[in-house]
């Protein structure tokens, strides 16, 4: 996982796919919100993906809170289930 982490903070965007790909398949939320963090929109997708089937609603409120449409609409969802 470092070496996939180096190149894509390098500017790979095949090992950031695979990072997001990987990270997602471990549920690492830790490295999904590293990368969304730092402006990649397909790591935002997989986090809001990964904390919605966790029911972590703190981590969709965070990024709701950031102006994350998506994410503010998965919290609306779940916590009104």
């Amino acid at each position: 996982m470092a070496a996939l982490r180096a190149r894509a903070d390098a500017g790979d965007p095949d090992a950031a796919d695979q990072l997001i790909e990987l990270a997602a398949d471990l549920g690492d939320m830790g490295e999904l919100r590293r990368l969304a963090d730092a402006g990649n929109s397909t790591a935002a997708d997989q986090l809001i993906e990964t904390a919605t089937e966790y029911g972590d609603l703190d981590e969709l409120r965070r990024l709701a809170d950031r102006g994350n449409r998506t994410a503010a609409e998965q919290l609306a969802e779940l916590t009104s289930e």
